[in-house]
């Protein structure tokens, strides 16, 4: 006895679920600059999330450049409108952090430019009035203290003052270099001086907090 069998195959397709898009919290930094340069205008949440991300960082470099200005988060403020107006501009995200600071730097120039504050550069060569007469700067030497001097509180603090206590051109170079890590060229290029001078600069600011900082060191 033949027995037919009809086979009926299902003609509807299979329902592939989609790859949910990963929300901006959970992108890499540079994923998110990625991201604000994909449209005709960055991305809110990215850009939102950059910002959330790097916003301290940018409090921080506007502190040490300017530690005695009352408008700093103005300033700040501008900093992310020129990150937002220009993101698109940046050819690799990976130097995002160095842009950043690039701008906030030169804002904070052509900010210095028009307050056209003029202060009298501090010489180290010059002597200084205290209670007991005239005293001459007393340059330190460059040989490190002990590692555990350099881990307390109390150190750190006096040292952020002893930065924000440096004349403008002095404390400008050091932040650049030492906190922001900018090569010696690159400074000079910001600071439109040459790079003999961007050398002496850092290394009298150095030699005057190493002065400031030299009881902290020792102990």
């Amino acid at each position: 006895m033949t027995h037919s069998i009809s086979l009926s195959w299902s003609t509807a397709s299979a329902t592939v679920p989609e790859t949910p898009v990963p929300s901006p919290a959970q992108l890499s930094n540079i994923d998110l600059v990625r991201r604000c340069q994909a449209g005709a205008r960055p991305d809110r949440t990215a850009f939102t999330e950059l910002l959330r991300r790097y916003q301290s960082y940018v409090d921080r470099v506007l502190y040490h450049l300017a530690p005695d200005w009352q408008d700093r988060s103005d300033l700040a403020q501008e900093v992310w409108i020129r990150v937002y107006r220009n993101i698109r501009r940046l050819q690799d995200p990976v130097k995002f952090k160095g842009w950043l600071s690039r701008i906030a730097t030169n804002l904070f120039y052509d900010e210095l430019r028009k307050r056209k504050r003029v202060r009298q550069p501090l010489s180290l060569d010059a002597t200084f009035t205290t209670e007991d007469g005239e005293r001459e700067w007393e340059i330190a030497t460059e040989d490190p203290g002990p590692d555990d001097a350099l881990t307390t509180d109390e150190f750190y603090d006096r040292l952020r003052v002893a930065i924000a206590d440096l004349p403008e051109v002095f404390r400008t170079t050091i932040v650049l270099r030492e906190i922001e890590g900018m090569a010696y060229e690159e400074i000079a290029e910001i600071t439109g001086v040459s790079l003999g001078t961007v050398k002496s600069r850092i290394a009298r600011a150095r030699h005057r907090l190493q002065a400031q900082l030299q009881n902290y060191i020792d102990s």
